[in-house]
């Protein structure tokens, strides 16, 4: 058989579920031929159906119950074609076959692809370091690198071990650790992070964990482990197939010894077959499935919506999924009398023209957008002379007047006095999780911007139409505690966990579990992807979400509208529902079945005809998942 499907394969150059597909058309057709009687054949024309699709099944099932005593939904069936055959009536058993392997492709139809996270978080580990020594400078592999070694890092490279920073200025992307949207400004005392990104100025530090301790490789076992840990869900056909099989077989038994009749005792068996039952679960979670596609979700994992369903808590990373992740100016404050909020802009827009810094290009973005002129033709001021100074800001000449934009650390320095009251001002919009940005002008202090993340609009109304079926969400941010309960509160939030690293989302996804809470995790961020994997359900933000995220989850969020959460999971809940009415109808139909088996009213045939009958019952009922929608 195995030598005659790889010939088959072999010459239609298909491979799995192509070739599945074809073989069931090939199978179908066969059937149809057999009860039609249109073939003149020397053997019945069923027997292309029993072979195609019964074989696999009784090999299946044997390997099963000699290697493991692993009872499944195929031992009855194997029964079922076996004593079909032995009596004679082979399109029975082929027509039991058939329906068995459709029900066995739907249910591969809804296994997830390959994932490669890990692949890809291995690609983002550092592959050298520069090294100084007595000899000079020297690159050498980032896993020989020993504690204590003096490394230099130049501006775009991404840091090889974790360590601490000795000399130099700059600014880190640290979103592959924390999540946070905006870079970091490090000096000399600061620590970095194996993986993170240096943006701007050189600088040198020493090593402090090295190769299996270094963050990025914590990183890669979270994600390996918590892959590993996550349960699967065992389909509830295969669940009770060894009580099915205990009953049919009981049953068979008894009517043979009463009755004498052979054929009532392998009617019992057709009957008894589950097709009906292993097509309850795949055909619901597939129409479910195409329903979550139109609402813009990829699900990824067959089950994942079966896990859903019973999720009663769910996770959110703050940065880009409960708010978009790019900084706007949400406040301009002058410190001088005669310099007005929109001067105050217009210079600060001037000097981070040329800034390669994600606050300058914010405050360059939101200078154009507010203009009245059309996009695109925004009255820039020039600006001469323009320097970067990493760490600590930009400045710039502008109509004849010097103009520094930066942290606190460069106002001090460029302006001989500050205001009494500027940390009282400023203390407001800190406490609120904003970043500022002060300017000075001709060495006097000028003013400042709040910038802060935005949130999306979308956000508070879904958050309260999810409390609304009965989930608590949580907040889990690698951001500060000011910027994360300020989000929170605009949303409704009352659990919030912030300057969360990939670690301690883990710990956290994992306590909920153990406190026996199913738990959703969703993100959008490298360092998010330990936790999708760890949650009952990851969900990840397809769009602005990165490649590790998105492969990592179960789930992804194809156009981030994150206003179709609360659909989800409703569909989730009603594809739970759909799937025990389709079991609870084809256990009922299959006792029936049986009682009229039992005497002698049904036939082989006719029972494979009956049950076959549920089986497009349970068909059309899923069906019905596929434009569902609750109503609000």
């Amino acid at each position: 058989m195995k030598h005659f499907t790889n010939k088959l394969e072999a010459f239609l150059g298909l491979g799995g579920t192509k070739k599945d597909i074809v073989l069931l058309i090939i199978s179908g057709a066969f059937l149809l031929l057999s009860i039609l009687d249109l073939l003149p054949l020397p053997f019945d024309a069923a027997w292309i159906a029993i072979i195609l699709c019964g074989v696999p099944i009784i090999l299946e099932a044997f390997i099963g119950l000699v290697t493991a005593f692993d009872i499944k939904a195929d031992v009855l069936v194997s029964l079922a074609l076996i004593a079909s055959v032995c009596i004679g009536e082979d399109f029975a058993a082929g027509e039991v076959a058939f329906i068995m392997q459709l029900g066995g492709l739907l249910e591969e139809l809804t296994v997830a692809k390959a994932r490669a996270g890990i692949e890809k978080l291995v690609k983002l580990t550092p592959r050298t370091a520069r090294i100084l020594t007595a000899d000079g400078e020297k690159t050498v592999p980032a896993e020989e690198v020993q504690v204590g070694d003096r490394i230099r890092v130049l501006p775009g490279e991404t840091v090889p071990v974790d360590g601490r920073i000795l000399s130099g200025q700059t600014s880190v992307n640290q979103a592959v650790m924390t999540g946070e949207s905006l870079p970091v400004d490090k000096a000399a005392g600061d620590e970095v992070s194996s993986g993170t990104v240096n943006q701007f100025g050189a600088f040198e530090m020493e090593a402090v964990k090295v190769g299996e301790d270094s963050s990025i490789q914590r990183m890669i076992r979270l994600v390996q482990s918590a892959d590993a840990g996550k349960a699967k869900i065992v389909s509830l056909a295969d669940r009770w197939a060894t009580w099915v099989v205990i009953i049919a077989l009981t049953a068979a038994l008894l009517t043979w010894l009463f009755s004498g009749e052979v054929i009532r005792a392998v009617t019992i068996l057709v009957v008894f077959c589950p097709c009906a039952m292993v097509l309850a679960t795949p055909t619901a979670i597939m129409a479910a499935i195409g329903n979550a596609t139109r609402h813009g979700f990829l699900v990824r994992e067959g089950d994942a919506l079966e896990r859903l369903a019973a999720v009663r808590r769910i996770a959110f990373d703050k940065t880009g999924t409960l708010t978009y992740g790019n900084p706007k100016v949400t406040a301009i404050k002058s410190l001088l009398p005669d310099l007005s909020e929109t001067r105050l802009f217009a210079l600060a827009a001037a000097a981070e023209q040329f800034s390669e810094h994600p606050l300058g290009k914010a405050v360059l973005r939101d200078f154009r957008t507010r203009q009245d002129r059309p996009r695109g033709q925004a009255a820039l001021l020039p600006a001469e002379d323009f320097r970067m100074m990493p760490g600590q800001g930009v400045s710039a000449r502008i109509e004849g007047h010097t103009v520094l934009a930066g942290n606190l650390a460069m106002l001090r320095e460029g302006c001989s006095k500050l205001p009494s009251d500027l940390s009282a001002q400023t203390d407001i919009w800190l406490e609120k999780g904003c970043t500022l940005i002060y300017l000075a002008v001709d060495g006097q202090a000028a003013g400042y911007l709040a910038l802060a993340d935005t949130v999306r609009p979308e956000s508070a109304q879904m958050l309260s139409r999810l409390k609304a079926l009965g989930v608590q969400p949580v907040l889990l941010t690698g951001d500060h505690g000011n910027a994360a309960r300020t989000i929170a509160g605009e949303l409704g939030i009352d659990d919030v966990r912030a300057n969360c690293l990939p670690e301690d989302k883990l710990t956290l996804i994992d306590a909920f579990q153990k406190n026996s809470e199913a738990v959703c995790m969703i993100g959008d961020g490298i360092n998010d992807a330990p936790a999708l994997k760890k949650a009952d359900v990851g969900i990840a933000m397809g769009g602005i979400g990165s490649d590790i995220a998105v492969d990592a989850a179960d789930i992804a969020l194809v156009d981030d509208q994150v206003q179709e959460l609360p659909h989800l999971l409703a569909l989730s809940r009603r594809m739970m529902v759909t799937i025990k009415c389709n079991l609870s109808f084809s256990l009922g139909l299959n006792f029936l079945a049986i009682i009229l088996a039992i005497t002698g009213i049904l036939g082989p045939v006719a029972g494979a005809l009956v049950h076959n009958a549920g089986s497009v019952v349970v068909i059309l009922h899923s069906a019905l998942l596929l434009k569902w929608r609750k109503k609000d």
